[in-house]
């Protein structure tokens, strides 16, 4: 069985593209991975309970926001690559959708909301992995009060139908039951998936170039590039 975490991030029009996924963990490793992340998540906040005043938010440790206000950069920085150290070192599988929104909608008369697209992809690129292992699967979701219905019922059509609508759309049948969805302030893994997105999203379009030539964005994208590199590392580009 594997443990499949998953976040997104929000699409603007200064950021126009729209990132969806996170980790499968196997069950075997579940109890050891969240017994790691207790301890960084203890050793960067002084606290190991679960709530929104211990979440490891991956804007809010960027930008030193939240949890993370009054924080030093240095710590910040090197907090986000003990996190990406952690997936490395336990390779751990990592599959990330991204969605150009504006060539989506450009292309496409009826275009499929970003969400419900890279939601579907996800899960499709999840059972990819799920063969190769010849395993199972269960979903977690961040909880989204205005996605999370529409979700479940996707996934339920899907199900039901036998494959996704996509061309050549793929059956979901090693993903058990349904796609539950939970704050990510209850979930280690989910604020794990949260910090890949939140990578994927600031640097997952950027060339090398366009990065600003200072300390912490250099070091932050450096973290983002290793993780890309990683054979584990999956990423779908659409269109």
């Amino acid at each position: 069985m594997h443990l499949i975490y998953f976040d997104e991030n929000k699409y603007e029009a200064a950021n126009p593209y729209f990132w969806i996924g996170g980790v499968l963990i196997p069950e075997p490793k579940a109890i050891e991975c969240d017994k790691t992340l207790l301890q960084i998540q203890f050793n960067a906040l002084g606290k190991g309970h679960l709530a929104k005043d211990t979440e490891l938010h991956g804007k809010d440790i960027f930008h030193g926001k939240g949890n993370f206000k009054g924080r030093k950069l240095a710590e910040r920085i090197a907090l986000i690559q003990q996190l990406v150290d952690f997936v490395l070192d336990n390779r751990i599988p990592v599959q990330l959708i991204s969605i150009d929104v504006d060539a989506h909608r450009a292309k496409f008369k009826y275009p499929t909301p970003e969400y419900r697209l890279g939601l579907m992809l996800m899960l499709e690129r999840a059972c990819d992995y799920l063969d190769t292992v010849n395993d199972l699967g269960v979903v977690f979701g961040d909880h989204e009060a205005d996605e999370m219905s529409g979700s479940i019922a996707d996934f339920s059509s899907y199900k039901a139908v036998g494959t996704t609508p996509m061309y050549r759309g793929r059956p979901l049948g090693r993903l058990l039951d349904t796609v539950y969805f939970t704050h990510s302030h209850h979930s280690r893994c989910l604020q794990l998936a949260d910090m890949l997105v939140f990578l994927a999203g600031r640097y997952g379009r950027m060339q090398e170039k366009d990065v600003r030539p200072v300390w912490h964005e250099q070091e932050a994208f450096a973290t983002w590039k290793k993780l890309k590199a990683s054979v584990d590392t999956k990423i779908q580009h659409w269109p």
